[in-house]
């Protein structure tokens, strides 16, 4: 996302000392991602944001793996999770590979005991359900129903929810979000054919300034490990920063789709983008308007990809019995398409009004003991007539 942004009160030139009003220095930090090659940010802090005072312990929470080597479609029945109090206990993978984690979420209280950092993984959080606030060391992003939160690596959070039944789709990836290329100039910005552009961001605002020493626990999630921490400053001291690295939001509902007279491709769904998987919003439309069009989809093979489905609202006229909630696995090996009848039902309509994420990883899913236990047991027969 090459977009500028700033909060606060930083120095004109960086690198250099910036005084505090009473005497002192504030502390630069640099906050970047690809090394010092990627997209980054400078960080003014109050206190050193490095005072680590103890590591209480560390424990796994890596999945656990039920199918490694999948062949068959699966349908999950996501609003079956049981909800938790706790945001992160409440977190649970469904499919997994050497790229991302895929899962879901239904907490019910906001994260306030602790702060959070995932430091392998960028995170994607779409709000299916609840309101509420991104708390970071770089400001606040209000969300609500059909939100996108991206959240970079190595970022310090909570999450303040106003409502207690909150159900969440996520996906931490180890290579960085972006907008596809495609979409954006040599320089990065967003093009006239774009479905989204620069004004539909969410960005920080309602920076938070603490000058606060103590104990402050941070959980660090590394390499499968959770690690928790205590630090010696409260971690939101920021003062200012600027740069073109930080979480910001965005919301499906400002998805503009592209349609034409037959039915175009799954990429022109396409939201974000990795280096080893696509982001889709599926948002309703008009349907192709060739007279002899065909709606539904076409039969596709899947073989450079494992799709992911995640139904958000609205009828899914490509599919039968799909409800809210619910996530269909198609894996790479064997065609897919629409449901028997789907097709013909299709013809004559003129709109649909479907809202779902679709995930596309370009390596194989693995799935987890979590996922096996809202599986239906039967969507891999659901295209036998």
């Amino acid at each position: 996302m090459p977009l500028y942004h700033k909060l606060g009160s930083f120095p004109q030139k960086r690198h250099t000392q910036f005084e505090k009003p009473n005497g002192g220095l504030y502390y630069e930090q640099l906050f970047g991602t690809e090394g010092f090659h990627g997209h980054s940010s400078l960080l003014y802090h109050v206190h050193r944001p490095t005072q680590v005072k103890e590591i209480l312990k560390s424990y796994s929470v890596e999945p656990k793996i039920a199918i490694g080597k999948n062949i068959k479609s699966l349908l999950l029945k996501g609003f079956e999770l049981k909800p938790e109090d706790d945001f992160l206990d409440s977190r649970k993978a469904m499919l997994v590979n050497k790229d991302c984690t895929i899962g879901l979420a239904a907490p019910r209280q906001s994260l306030r005991n602790y702060f959070y950092k995932n430091a392998d993984a960028d995170e994607m959080i779409f709000i299916h359900k609840g309101k509420g606030k991104l708390r970071t060391m770089m400001g606040n992003i209000p969300f609500e129903y059909g939100d996108y939160l991206i959240i970079p690596r190595g970022m310090i959070y909570q999450i303040d929810f106003e409502t207690s039944e909150n159900r969440l789709f996520y996906v931490e990836s180890f290579a960085p979000f972006y907008t596809p290329k495609r979409y954006k100039n040599e320089s990065g910005q967003h093009l006239e054919h774009s479905p989204f552009c620069e004004r539909d961001f969410i960005l920080p605002n309602e920076l938070e300034t603490h000058d606060e020493k103590g104990d402050f626990l941070i959980k660090i999630k590394k390499e499968g490990m959770m690690h928790e921490i205590v630090y010696a400053t409260h971690p939101f001291d920021v003062v200012g920063w600027d740069g073109y690295n930080f979480p910001y939001g965005f919301s499906i509902h400002n998805f503009e789709p592209i349609t034409g007279r037959v039915h175009q491709p799954p990429p022109v769904h396409q939201t974000f983008e990795t280096a080893t998987f696509v982001v889709c919003s599926f948002c309703p439309r008009l349907y192709d308007y060739h007279p002899k069009a065909i709606p539904a989809p076409y039969n596709h093979s899947n073989i450079d990809s494992d799709e992911v489905l995640y139904y958000v609202d609205g009828d899914f006229m490509s599919r039968n019995n799909i409800e809210q909630g619910h996530i269909t696995l198609h894996p790479k090996g064997i065609p897919h398409g629409p449901a028997p009848g789907a097709m013909e039902r299709s013809i004559g309509h003129t709109e649909t009004h479907e809202l779902a994420v679709m995930v596309d990883t370009f390596r194989p899913l693995m799935v987890t003991e979590e996922a096996m236990g809202l599986d239906d047991g039967q969507y891999y027969k659901s295209w036998v007539e």
